[in-house]
């Protein structure tokens, strides 16, 4: 069994991964949303609105964002009335979303340093789990799953929105180009990093497909699985219930 994983293009060490993705967003941490909107030319906040309408949070619900950053998806889930606690590995991200609560005046939100593969919270403890853009940053996807399911009551729901690849004819290949040679010159320009960009476009090409993330999904444990392609399949919706 290799002992390396993927960065980007590159084979690391799951440790060296690690460290190299908390590098990656503690130096684009400040300029991360404005970077979303340059990238997507705002189409993201379509994706996320999407994507918590399919979570449907519910007030008096225990809801725990992971890779939840600087905030975008709990505070979406937030206004609709259930409990979020945003967690992130990366504490300069947290520390962004933090500030950016408080000027939204959402007070309310639990913010906790986690790592998605060993999560310090109790088993059967929250009625949703979500990820957006975060998981295909975990070094082992399948330990983030096994803990997204540990966490989770019987009854409760996983949600997943992440990048994937196109199946549009045309379109894929004029995203290719976009992204390999224009996303990290726009890093650059705005973040002043093009090296992490261009790792986050890497990061994209070296994700499962989405009929093989599903059924990651579901060797965790999860049923009714689905997968809801957007864009041909540029990004997705992953859902699973634990029962």
């Amino acid at each position: 069994m290799s002992d390396k994983v993927s960065f980007g293009y590159e084979e690391v060490s799951p440790t060296e991964k690690t460290e190299k993705v908390g590098a990656v967003f503690s130096s684009v941490a400040k300029k991360y949303d404005v970077m979303n909107d340059a990238m997507s030319a705002g189409l993201h906040r379509l994706w996320k609105d999407k994507f918590v309408r399919r979570v449907k949070p519910q007030p008096g619900e225990q809801i725990l964002d992971m890779a939840g950053g600087t905030g975008d998806i709990a505070f979406r889930m937030a206004a609709r009335g259930a409990t979020i606690t945003v967690s992130d590995i990366n504490q300069d991200m947290l520390d962004v979303g933090i500030e950016r609560a408080l000027e939204r005046g959402l007070n309310d939100l639990v913010w906790s340093r986690q790592n998605a593969e060993e999560l310090s919270f109790p088993d059967r403890f929250f009625d949703g789990y979500t990820i957006a853009f975060g998981i295909r940053n975990v070094t082992h996807i399948d330990k983030a799953l096994a803990e997204a399911y540990r966490v989770l009551k019987h009854g409760g729901r996983f949600f997943c929105l992440e990048f994937s690849t196109t199946e549009w004819p045309g379109f894929k290949e004029v995203y290719d180009a976009y992204s390999h040679h224009l996303v990290p010159r726009i890093g650059q320009a705005i973040a002043g990093d093009a090296e992490s960009y261009r790792y986050l476009i890497e990061s994209i090409r070296r994700f499962p497909p989405m009929p093989e993330f599903e059924g990651m999904i579901r060797k965790a444990g999860f049923v009714n699985t689905r997968v809801e392609p957007i864009l041909g399949g540029l990004v997705a919706i992953h859902s699973g219930w634990k029962v």
